[in-house]
Protein backbone atom coordinates (compact mmCIF):
# COMPACT_ATOMS: atom_id res chain seq x y z
CA UNK A 1 0.00 0.00 0.00
CA UNK A 2 1.47 3.45 -0.95
CA UNK A 3 1.50 5.62 2.02
CA UNK A 4 0.36 8.97 1.25
CA UNK A 5 2.22 12.00 1.85
CA UNK A 6 1.91 14.42 4.70
CA UNK A 7 -1.10 16.66 3.80
CA UNK A 8 -3.48 13.57 2.60
CA UNK A 9 -2.70 11.98 5.77
CA UNK A 10 -4.26 14.66 7.68
CA UNK A 11 -7.04 15.64 5.96
CA UNK A 12 -7.74 11.63 5.90
CA UNK A 13 -7.35 11.21 9.77
CA UNK A 14 -9.13 14.39 11.17
CA UNK A 15 -11.93 14.07 8.42
CA UNK A 16 -15.66 13.88 10.03
CA UNK A 17 -17.64 11.02 8.28
CA UNK A 18 -20.57 11.99 6.94
CA UNK A 19 -23.56 12.55 9.55
CA UNK A 20 -26.66 11.55 8.96
CA UNK A 21 -28.82 13.78 11.01
CA UNK A 22 -26.46 16.47 13.21
CA UNK A 23 -26.94 16.19 16.99
CA UNK A 24 -28.51 19.12 18.57
CA UNK A 25 -26.26 21.99 19.05
CA UNK A 26 -25.09 21.88 23.22
CA UNK A 27 -23.52 24.51 25.47
CA UNK A 28 -21.14 22.63 25.64
CA UNK A 29 -19.81 21.95 21.72
CA UNK A 30 -18.61 25.87 22.57
CA UNK A 31 -16.14 27.49 24.40
CA UNK A 32 -16.82 29.63 27.28
CA UNK A 33 -16.63 32.86 24.84
CA UNK A 34 -18.75 31.11 22.40
CA UNK A 35 -21.47 30.43 24.49
CA UNK A 36 -22.51 34.17 25.10
CA UNK A 37 -23.08 34.46 21.46
CA UNK A 38 -24.65 30.80 21.20
CA UNK A 39 -26.98 31.90 23.38
CA UNK A 40 -27.86 35.23 21.47
CA UNK A 41 -28.60 32.96 18.49
CA UNK A 42 -31.37 31.54 20.71
CA UNK A 43 -33.28 34.44 21.29
CA UNK A 44 -31.82 34.35 25.14
CA UNK A 45 -29.56 37.41 27.02
CA UNK A 46 -25.78 36.26 26.75
CA UNK A 47 -25.84 36.28 30.75
CA UNK A 48 -27.43 33.09 30.53
CA UNK A 49 -25.30 30.82 29.16
CA UNK A 50 -22.45 31.81 31.93
CA UNK A 51 -25.79 30.72 34.45
CA UNK A 52 -26.51 27.55 32.49
CA UNK A 53 -22.58 26.76 32.47
CA UNK A 54 -23.02 27.09 36.16
CA UNK A 55 -25.58 24.33 36.40
CA UNK A 56 -24.50 21.96 34.25
CA UNK A 57 -20.76 21.95 35.01
CA UNK A 58 -20.54 22.82 38.49
CA UNK A 59 -24.11 21.00 39.98
CA UNK A 60 -24.19 18.96 37.35
CA UNK A 61 -28.25 19.68 37.29
CA UNK A 62 -29.97 18.11 34.74
CA UNK A 63 -33.74 19.28 36.23
CA UNK A 64 -34.50 22.48 35.27
CA UNK A 65 -36.69 23.19 37.56
CA UNK A 66 -33.68 22.96 39.89
CA UNK A 67 -32.39 26.66 38.35
CA UNK A 68 -33.96 29.08 40.93
CA UNK A 69 -31.98 31.79 39.27
CA UNK A 70 -33.93 31.47 36.09
CA UNK A 71 -37.70 32.06 35.71
CA UNK A 72 -40.06 29.06 36.54
CA UNK A 73 -41.80 29.86 33.24
CA UNK A 74 -38.49 30.63 31.33
CA UNK A 75 -36.77 27.03 32.89
CA UNK A 76 -38.15 23.99 30.28
CA UNK A 77 -37.18 26.53 27.40
CA UNK A 78 -33.64 27.56 28.00
CA UNK A 79 -32.72 24.22 29.19
CA UNK A 80 -34.42 23.15 25.12
CA UNK A 81 -32.05 25.33 23.56
CA UNK A 82 -28.57 25.47 25.75
CA UNK A 83 -28.45 21.95 26.95
CA UNK A 84 -30.96 19.56 25.07
CA UNK A 85 -30.43 15.84 26.27
CA UNK A 86 -27.93 14.38 24.12
CA UNK A 87 -27.64 11.18 25.79
CA UNK A 88 -30.51 8.58 26.84
CA UNK A 89 -29.98 5.79 29.03
CA UNK A 90 -30.58 2.11 27.87
CA UNK A 91 -29.41 0.07 30.49
CA UNK A 92 -27.15 -0.45 33.27
CA UNK A 93 -25.23 -3.67 34.10
CA UNK A 94 -22.84 -4.14 37.23
CA UNK A 95 -20.20 -5.95 38.60
CA UNK A 96 -17.87 -6.00 41.19
CA UNK A 97 -20.47 -5.78 44.09
CA UNK A 98 -21.92 -2.86 42.30
CA UNK A 99 -18.44 -0.82 42.23
CA UNK A 100 -18.25 -0.79 38.42
CA UNK A 101 -20.97 0.17 36.23
CA UNK A 102 -21.44 -0.26 32.35
CA UNK A 103 -24.03 2.43 30.87
CA UNK A 104 -25.37 1.88 27.57
CA UNK A 105 -26.39 5.06 25.84
CA UNK A 106 -28.83 5.88 22.85
CA UNK A 107 -28.01 8.82 21.08
CA UNK A 108 -30.44 11.05 19.09
CA UNK A 109 -30.27 9.05 16.30
CA UNK A 110 -31.04 5.58 17.78
CA UNK A 111 -26.34 5.34 17.82
CA UNK A 112 -25.66 3.38 21.11
CA UNK A 113 -21.82 4.15 22.53
CA UNK A 114 -20.95 2.98 26.14
CA UNK A 115 -19.64 4.32 29.56
CA UNK A 116 -18.11 1.91 32.26
CA UNK A 117 -18.47 4.13 35.87
CA UNK A 118 -15.24 2.49 37.83
CA UNK A 119 -15.40 3.14 42.06
CA UNK A 120 -12.03 2.04 43.97
CA UNK A 121 -11.15 3.01 47.13
CA UNK A 122 -8.49 5.93 45.87
CA UNK A 123 -10.69 7.42 42.84
CA UNK A 124 -13.80 7.35 41.05
CA UNK A 125 -12.88 6.46 37.24
CA UNK A 126 -15.05 6.50 34.17
CA UNK A 127 -13.92 4.88 30.53
CA UNK A 128 -15.76 7.34 28.05
CA UNK A 129 -16.38 6.72 24.31
CA UNK A 130 -15.35 9.42 21.50
CA UNK A 131 -16.81 8.12 18.21
CA UNK A 132 -19.96 5.75 17.76
CA UNK A 133 -18.00 2.63 16.61
CA UNK A 134 -14.12 2.81 15.63
CA UNK A 135 -12.91 3.08 11.93
CA UNK A 136 -9.16 1.66 12.99
CA UNK A 137 -10.59 -1.97 11.95
CA UNK A 138 -8.46 -3.37 14.59
CA UNK A 139 -9.34 -7.24 14.26
CA UNK A 140 -9.66 -8.59 18.02
CA UNK A 141 -12.03 -5.42 19.21
CA UNK A 142 -15.40 -5.71 19.18
CA UNK A 143 -15.34 -1.90 18.42
CA UNK A 144 -13.58 -1.73 15.65
CA UNK A 145 -15.08 -4.83 13.80
CA UNK A 146 -18.44 -3.08 14.27
CA UNK A 147 -16.81 -0.35 12.25
CA UNK A 148 -17.25 3.73 12.16
CA UNK A 149 -21.10 4.56 12.16
CA UNK A 150 -19.64 7.94 13.00
CA UNK A 151 -17.76 11.09 14.88
CA UNK A 152 -19.53 11.92 18.61
CA UNK A 153 -19.76 15.47 19.14
CA UNK A 154 -17.98 17.18 22.00
CA UNK A 155 -21.24 17.75 23.43
CA UNK A 156 -22.15 14.14 23.36
CA UNK A 157 -18.96 13.44 24.90
CA UNK A 158 -19.39 15.96 27.76
CA UNK A 159 -22.68 15.15 28.57
CA UNK A 160 -20.81 11.20 29.12
CA UNK A 161 -18.57 12.51 31.71
CA UNK A 162 -21.48 15.09 33.25
CA UNK A 163 -23.53 11.91 33.81
CA UNK A 164 -20.62 10.15 35.31
CA UNK A 165 -19.86 13.21 37.55
CA UNK A 166 -23.45 13.20 38.97
CA UNK A 167 -23.88 9.32 39.67
CA UNK A 168 -20.92 9.79 42.19
CA UNK A 169 -22.41 13.28 43.27
CA UNK A 170 -25.83 11.01 43.77
CA UNK A 171 -24.06 7.90 45.55
CA UNK A 172 -25.40 5.91 42.64
CA UNK A 173 -22.22 3.82 43.29
CA UNK A 174 -21.42 1.86 46.51
CA UNK A 175 -19.86 3.59 49.59
CA UNK A 176 -21.90 6.57 49.15
CA UNK A 177 -21.59 10.18 47.16
CA UNK A 178 -18.12 10.60 45.69
CA UNK A 179 -16.72 12.72 43.38
CA UNK A 180 -15.51 11.63 39.47
CA UNK A 181 -11.71 11.99 39.96
CA UNK A 182 -10.18 10.54 36.22
CA UNK A 183 -11.29 9.79 32.81
CA UNK A 184 -10.22 8.16 30.55
CA UNK A 185 -10.79 8.17 26.31
CA UNK A 186 -10.64 4.48 25.76
CA UNK A 187 -13.92 3.62 25.35
CA UNK A 188 -15.77 3.40 22.03
CA UNK A 189 -13.58 4.86 18.83
CA UNK A 190 -10.29 6.42 18.48
CA UNK A 191 -10.01 9.79 20.26
CA UNK A 192 -7.52 10.57 17.82
CA UNK A 193 -9.75 10.41 15.10
CA UNK A 194 -12.50 12.64 16.33
CA UNK A 195 -9.81 15.49 16.83
CA UNK A 196 -11.65 18.84 17.36
CA UNK A 197 -14.49 17.24 19.47
CA UNK A 198 -12.40 15.71 21.81
CA UNK A 199 -10.15 19.14 22.73
CA UNK A 200 -13.17 20.81 22.99
CA UNK A 201 -14.38 18.13 25.72
CA UNK A 202 -11.14 17.91 27.21
CA UNK A 203 -11.14 21.79 27.99
CA UNK A 204 -14.70 21.31 29.18
CA UNK A 205 -13.13 19.27 31.44
CA UNK A 206 -10.14 21.05 32.65
CA UNK A 207 -11.62 24.29 32.65
CA UNK A 208 -12.66 25.79 36.39
CA UNK A 209 -16.12 26.07 37.68
CA UNK A 210 -18.43 27.28 36.48
CA UNK A 211 -16.80 27.29 32.54
CA UNK A 212 -16.06 23.29 33.06
CA UNK A 213 -15.47 20.57 35.50
CA UNK A 214 -12.42 21.61 37.07
CA UNK A 215 -10.88 18.25 36.62
CA UNK A 216 -6.66 18.36 36.49
CA UNK A 217 -5.16 17.39 33.13
CA UNK A 218 -3.26 15.03 34.74
CA UNK A 219 -5.95 13.08 35.79
CA UNK A 220 -7.26 12.44 32.27
CA UNK A 221 -5.76 9.79 29.83
CA UNK A 222 -6.35 9.87 26.11
CA UNK A 223 -5.49 6.71 23.90
CA UNK A 224 -4.67 6.28 20.77
CA UNK A 225 -3.60 3.77 18.74
CA UNK A 226 -1.16 5.57 17.12
CA UNK A 227 -2.01 8.49 14.99
CA UNK A 228 1.25 10.45 14.85
CA UNK A 229 -0.52 13.68 13.39
CA UNK A 230 -2.84 13.55 16.32
CA UNK A 231 0.09 13.14 18.73
CA UNK A 232 2.12 15.68 17.27
CA UNK A 233 -0.91 18.47 17.32
CA UNK A 234 -2.13 17.16 20.95
CA UNK A 235 1.30 18.19 22.11
CA UNK A 236 0.81 22.54 21.29
CA UNK A 237 -2.48 22.42 22.91
CA UNK A 238 -0.99 23.11 26.35
CA UNK A 239 -3.45 20.43 28.07
CA UNK A 240 -1.01 17.75 29.89
CA UNK A 241 -3.15 14.97 29.92
CA UNK A 242 -1.42 11.39 30.21
CA UNK A 243 -0.89 9.62 26.55
CA UNK A 244 -1.65 6.18 26.22
CA UNK A 245 -0.40 4.17 23.09
CA UNK A 246 -2.10 0.95 22.04
CA UNK A 247 1.00 -0.91 20.49
CA UNK A 248 -0.38 -4.23 21.19
CA UNK A 249 2.87 -5.74 19.39
CA UNK A 250 6.42 -3.96 18.76
CA UNK A 251 7.13 -5.58 15.71
CA UNK A 252 5.68 -4.07 12.31
CA UNK A 253 4.99 -7.40 11.09
CA UNK A 254 2.42 -8.37 13.04
CA UNK A 255 1.40 -4.99 14.09
CA UNK A 256 0.23 -4.26 10.11
CA UNK A 257 -2.03 -7.17 10.68
CA UNK A 258 -3.44 -6.32 14.75
CA UNK A 259 -3.33 -2.64 14.35
CA UNK A 260 -3.91 -1.67 10.86
CA UNK A 261 -3.00 2.36 10.95
CA UNK A 262 0.50 0.54 11.42
CA UNK A 263 1.34 0.49 7.67
CA UNK A 264 1.01 4.24 7.99
CA UNK A 265 2.64 4.95 11.15
CA UNK A 266 5.36 2.08 11.94
CA UNK A 267 6.32 1.85 15.57
CA UNK A 268 9.23 3.58 15.57
CA UNK A 269 7.58 6.67 14.05
CA UNK A 270 5.00 6.30 16.77
CA UNK A 271 7.25 5.56 19.67
CA UNK A 272 9.41 8.25 18.50
CA UNK A 273 6.30 10.78 18.94
CA UNK A 274 5.66 9.54 21.59
CA UNK A 275 8.93 10.47 23.35
CA UNK A 276 8.43 14.39 21.62
CA UNK A 277 4.74 14.36 23.62
CA UNK A 278 6.78 13.38 27.05
CA UNK A 279 9.53 15.59 26.39
CA UNK A 280 6.78 18.36 25.75
CA UNK A 281 4.65 17.93 28.57
CA UNK A 282 6.60 16.56 31.23
CA UNK A 283 4.30 13.53 31.31
CA UNK A 284 5.31 9.61 31.25
CA UNK A 285 2.85 7.71 28.56
CA UNK A 286 1.71 4.52 28.87
CA UNK A 287 2.11 1.79 26.58
CA UNK A 288 -1.31 -0.41 26.10
CA UNK A 289 -1.04 -3.49 25.68
CA UNK A 290 -3.88 -6.69 24.84
CA UNK A 291 -1.87 -9.86 25.47
CA UNK A 292 -3.57 -12.37 23.20
CA UNK A 293 -3.03 -16.03 23.69
CA UNK A 294 -0.07 -17.25 21.23
CA UNK A 295 -0.15 -13.97 18.90
CA UNK A 296 1.76 -11.59 20.73
CA UNK A 297 2.54 -12.88 24.19
CA UNK A 298 5.63 -14.69 23.24
CA UNK A 299 9.09 -14.04 25.29
CA UNK A 300 10.88 -12.74 22.51
CA UNK A 301 8.02 -9.93 21.51
CA UNK A 302 8.62 -8.93 25.44
CA UNK A 303 12.26 -8.87 24.99
CA UNK A 304 12.28 -7.18 21.80
CA UNK A 305 9.26 -4.77 23.97
CA UNK A 306 12.13 -4.24 26.49
CA UNK A 307 14.73 -3.01 24.70
CA UNK A 308 12.66 -0.69 22.79
CA UNK A 309 11.37 0.80 25.81
CA UNK A 310 14.28 0.72 28.68
CA UNK A 311 15.08 4.28 28.49
CA UNK A 312 12.36 5.45 27.39
CA UNK A 313 10.04 7.93 29.81
CA UNK A 314 7.24 4.72 29.08
CA UNK A 315 5.24 2.49 31.25
CA UNK A 316 3.39 -0.41 30.40
CA UNK A 317 0.16 -1.69 31.10
CA UNK A 318 -1.04 -5.04 29.98
CA UNK A 319 -4.46 -5.72 29.13
CA UNK A 320 -5.58 -9.51 29.68
CA UNK A 321 -7.91 -9.89 26.50
CA UNK A 322 -11.33 -9.76 27.27
CA UNK A 323 -12.71 -11.61 23.95
CA UNK A 324 -15.48 -11.02 22.29
CA UNK A 325 -18.19 -14.16 21.79
CA UNK A 326 -17.19 -16.03 18.86
CA UNK A 327 -14.12 -14.48 18.60
CA UNK A 328 -10.83 -16.43 17.97
CA UNK A 329 -8.71 -13.89 20.05
CA UNK A 330 -8.54 -14.98 23.86
CA UNK A 331 -6.08 -14.24 26.92
CA UNK A 332 -3.05 -15.28 27.55
CA UNK A 333 -1.96 -18.28 29.91
CA UNK A 334 -1.14 -17.03 33.25
CA UNK A 335 2.16 -18.33 32.72
CA UNK A 336 2.62 -16.61 29.86
CA UNK A 337 1.38 -13.43 31.51
CA UNK A 338 3.50 -13.50 34.25
CA UNK A 339 6.69 -14.38 32.11
CA UNK A 340 5.83 -11.44 30.25
CA UNK A 341 6.05 -8.70 33.10
CA UNK A 342 9.02 -11.10 34.40
CA UNK A 343 11.19 -10.06 31.03
CA UNK A 344 10.24 -6.71 30.83
CA UNK A 345 10.98 -5.59 34.63
CA UNK A 346 14.24 -7.22 33.97
CA UNK A 347 14.81 -4.42 31.48
CA UNK A 348 13.82 -1.95 34.47
CA UNK A 349 10.76 -0.88 32.29
CA UNK A 350 7.72 -0.19 34.53
CA UNK A 351 4.64 -2.00 34.19
CA UNK A 352 1.48 -3.46 35.83
CA UNK A 353 -1.43 -5.64 34.85
CA UNK A 354 -4.90 -3.65 34.47
CA UNK A 355 -7.76 -4.92 36.77
CA UNK A 356 -9.68 -7.09 34.87
CA UNK A 357 -13.21 -5.26 36.11
CA UNK A 358 -15.88 -6.00 33.98
CA UNK A 359 -15.49 -9.40 32.28
CA UNK A 360 -18.39 -10.39 33.37
CA UNK A 361 -20.83 -7.30 32.13
CA UNK A 362 -19.26 -7.82 28.54
CA UNK A 363 -16.40 -5.38 29.79
CA UNK A 364 -14.35 -5.08 26.65
CA UNK A 365 -15.57 -1.70 24.55
CA UNK A 366 -18.55 -2.12 21.54
CA UNK A 367 -19.96 -5.61 23.56
CA UNK A 368 -23.04 -4.32 25.24
CA UNK A 369 -24.16 -2.30 22.11
CA UNK A 370 -23.08 -4.92 20.20
CA UNK A 371 -25.61 -7.21 21.85
CA UNK A 372 -28.33 -4.60 22.21
CA UNK A 373 -28.40 -4.07 18.37
CA UNK A 374 -28.44 -7.95 17.68
CA UNK A 375 -31.64 -8.03 20.10
CA UNK A 376 -33.23 -5.61 18.51
CA UNK A 377 -32.52 -7.24 15.25
CA UNK A 378 -33.61 -10.84 16.09
CA UNK A 379 -37.04 -8.89 17.36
Amino acid sequence: MTRPDKPSEINLVFDEPVQRRKAPKHLADFSPEDRRAFAEAQGLPAFRANQISNHYFTHFASDAESWTDIPIGDRARIADLLTPTLINLVRSVTCDNGMTRKDLWRLHDGVLIETVLMRYSDRTTVCISSQAGCGMDCPFCATGQAGLTRNLTAGEITAQIVAAARACALGELPGGPTRLSNIVFMGMGEPMANYNSMIRALRNITEANPNGLGISARSVTVSTVGLVNGIEKLMDESLPVTLAVSLHTPDDQLRDSLVPINSRWKVKEVLAAADAYAAKTGRRYSIEYALIRDINDQSWRADLLGRLLKNRNAHVNLIPLNPTPGSKWTASRQEDEAEFVRILESYGVPTTVRDTRGREIDGACGQLAAAENNEAATN
